[in-house]
């Protein structure tokens, strides 16, 4: 199985785009958190990163290669560490690493999903518009 990113340890050099401690209220079914929260978050750590390098309107355009690699659990301190990884005439693309530190024991870290987002800048009619570097 091929992973978008080979890191092992928890980047502790890296500040993270978001952190924070998910509740009851973002469980599924089986008791970990919904897939579709921890979606939420991937675009909005995403957009936070593009805004680095383009101040105005952004949209996402694309999630690729998504891997939910380990559960989360309620109480766990989830990170979500991004890099730009391409910068194009109208479009930024950001990958992903989503890090939990579990709340059973807090020395325990888990690399638990990756992604790469696609943003592309809008103007006011929102039509694709050029990168504007910051």
């Amino acid at each position: 199985r091929r992973t978008m990113n080979t890191e092992l340890e928890y980047p502790k050099d890296k500040q993270p785009a978001i952190r924070l401690v998910l509740m009851p209220r973002d469980t599924n079914a089986v008791g970990t958190i919904f897939g579709g929260v921890i979606l939420s978050y991937i675009d909005l750590a995403a957009a936070t990163e593009a805004h680095l390098q383009h101040p105005g309107k952004l949209v996402t355009v694309a999630f690729d290669q998504v891997e939910f690699k380990q559960p989360v659990f309620v109480g766990d301190l989830v990170s979500f560490f991004t890099d730009t990884l391409r910068i194009g005439r109208t479009s930024i693309t950001v990958s992903v690493s989503v890090w939990a530190q579990r709340s059973s024991d807090r020395t325990k870290f888990a690399h638990v999903t990756e992604a790469r987002v696609t943003m592309v800048a809008v103007d006011e009619q929102m039509h694709p518009t050029p990168i504007v570097h910051v």
